[in-house]
């Protein structure tokens, strides 16, 4: 999402704040998570303005539309992810060591999936389970060259590629 949609669509907007703003405004995420959990993806990619917005949002309890003077009271539980090294990106001043704390609450480190290969098979089976549901019920098994492959094979891109892979064996696949 470009930065400046991404503002809005976290935060809301005023009506009339910008050219083409909904008649009314909009609710921003932080609103609509109000009472509950707001998931943050790829957090280490927003800018360091955007980091500030955030920051001020986390520290207040507070959110503020795009266009708007006053201040909207939220309750919002914030879950952020990231495959970016935060430790890193704050000595380079490429995040806010702030934010990195007020983030850092409880850490949870998820291991690569190459760190732990014993876990490849059984995501793989349920993986190609989901795939061939949506693309071809008749595809039960997984060829045991195929797991064995699989466990070989490094991951650069974690369980991501691994789910890719599965479904493009399940496209391809013959029964």
């Amino acid at each position: 999402i470009p930065e400046t949609l991404l503002e809005s669509e976290l935060f809301g907007y005023e009506e009339g704040s910008f050219t083409g703003a909904h008649k009314g405004g909009k609710l921003g995420l932080f609103e609509l998570a109000d009472g509950g959990t707001l998931f943050l993806d790829e957090i280490g990619d927003i800018s360091f303005a955007l980091q500030a917005k955030l920051l001020r949002v986390l520290q207040e309890h507070t959110v503020r539309r795009v266009g708007a003077v006053s201040e909207i009271p939220i309750d919002v539980r914030i879950i952020a992810a990231t495959n970016r090294d935060l430790e890193y990106m704050m000595q380079t001043n490429c995040f806010r060591s702030d934010l990195y704390y007020r983030l850092n609450v409880i850490p949870l480190n998820l291991p690569a999936l190459r760190e732990h290969p014993e876990d490849i098979e059984i995501l793989a089976k349920h993986l190609m389970k989901v795939a061939a549901q949506h693309i071809n019920p008749d595809i039960e098994t997984i060829n045991v060259q195929a797991l064995q492959k699989l466990r070989h094979y490094d991951f650069p891109g974690n369980v991501r590629e691994l789910g890719n892979i599965i479904e493009r064996a399940v496209n391809i696949a013959t029964t």
